[in-house]
């Protein structure tokens, strides 16, 4: 059945290709998903003298490679379709300057850098909609079944159906009000597949879990129910609670919640959930800070979420790899790190005396705001993708 999917597949995109769409000057093919794709344009392209441009926004061998093993001859096998079908392309776009120079290098293949941009509703939340985001999700973020933690333990005031009062914000008379005690909220989107090491943040949580007890002078030993308490009066610490919302799905998100419910934490907790493409960018805007953890499967992409991140003004501490600086610039708009170490000492630089005197995480902020006010995606294609495409299609009608 593996190999015939791809085969029925083929067939039914070239008939499309070939036959039910209007003749077009170039067809233009992103790569990865797959080889047949790759296969089935270049022969409708060539069938129909339309030029055939490729789109490399990662290398599909690689992709392949976390499943099998590089070792696999599938590997092999579809590296060589990749690149045989790639060099026959009238032009070719890619993601990163890494990759641009690994296409010239060792595939012969000319490409122009066509940085991802966030779509134009991907921008900073209002204090309005992030108050009426988080009422309707009062009832996954303070009553979710079986747990009991640093956010159900302070919220038990707070209905499911609240409009007035939710983990972060306060309706008073007509103003909504920042709840000067909320926890800091970190977001990660994440797809729960291999090439995303999620142990990374569990490990990271739960260092910094330990090393504020220990920075408070805090007794290991300590009710964690009294803590809880004093914070439901209002009491402020130097580090704040920290509420990570893990969005996604994926095949390996059953295993990490079952992690999760053994940690003991005493000011970290986690909600994983799924959210509608409306909500995604509310909820990117609303944070305090993201964490990637995406390395890619060949070392020459770039991180979509990240992109969509800064487009909503929130920072990013990201897992550090070859090319993640042509988009994270360390101490601008982000951190990167290499260990879960790591990343727990910036959590406790960036959130320490959160949410008011926190000045790194607010620099970060402010650099996140201009990245992503600086560049969209219209721009990006004016400047980069249209011209090469006419070059393209005019060389191809003469």
């Amino acid at each position: 059945m593996l190999l015939l999917k791809p085969i029925i597949q083929f067939v039914i995109l070239l008939w499309f290709l070939c036959f039910k769409v209007p003749h077009p000057d170039a067809f233009i093919v992103q790569n990865p998903p797959s080889v047949p794709t790759l296969v089935a344009v270049k022969w409708a392209s060539s069938l129909r003298k339309s030029a055939f441009i490729v789109d490399w926004h990662n290398f599909g061998y690689t992709l392949l490679g976390l499943s099998v093993g590089r070792s696999s001859p599938f590997v092999s096998i579809y590296h060589w379709f990749e690149k045989h079908y790639g060099q026959m392309a009238n032009g070719s776009l890619c993601v990163t300057r890494a990759m641009q120079h690994e296409l010239a290098q060792n595939w012969g293949i000319r490409a122009t850098v066509l940085y991802d941009q966030p779509p134009e509703f991907f921008c900073p939340t209002s204090l309005q909609e992030k108050h009426k985001l988080f009422c309707r999700l009062n009832r996954y973020l303070c009553h979710p079944l079986g747990v009991r933690d640093c956010v159900t333990a302070t919220t038990t005031g707070i209905g499911a159906d609240d409009q007035n009062e939710t983990l972060f914000t306060t309706l008073v008379d007509t103003d909504i009000l920042l709840k000067p005690n909320r926890p800091a909220l970190v977001v990660s989107s994440t797809s729960w597949t291999p090439d995303e090491d999620f142990g990374i943040l569990l490990e990271a949580a739960v260092m910094y879990d330990r090393r504020v007890a220990a920075l408070l002078d805090e007794n290991d030993s300590a009710d964690e129910g009294v803590l809880w308490k004093e914070i439901s009066g209002g009491k402020q610490y130097l580090y704040p609670r920290l509420l990570f919302i893990i969005t996604g799905k994926g095949p390996e998100k059953e295993k990490y919640e079952e992690k999760i419910k053994r940690l003991n934490l005493k000011r970290v907790a986690f909600r994983t959930m799924w959210l509608s493409a409306e909500e995604y960018p509310l909820l990117l805007g609303s944070a305090d800070l993201g964490v990637c953890l995406h390395t890619s499967s060949s070392g020459l992409d770039l991180p979509m979420k990240v992109v969509d991140m800064f487009g909503c003004g929130l920072p990013v501490c990201a897992v550090s790899y070859s090319c993640i600086d042509e988009l994270v610039k360390v101490e601008k708009n982000g951190l990167l790190f290499s260990s879960s170490s790591e990343l727990a000492d910036e959590l406790l630089m960036l959130f320490r005396g959160f949410p008011n005197e926190c000045d790194a995480l607010k620099s970060l902020k402010n650099g996140a705001l201009e990245t992503g006010s600086s560049a969209r995606w219209a721009t990006e294609w004016e400047e980069h993708a249209k011209p090469l495409i006419s070059e393209v299609i005019s060389r191809n009608l003469n």
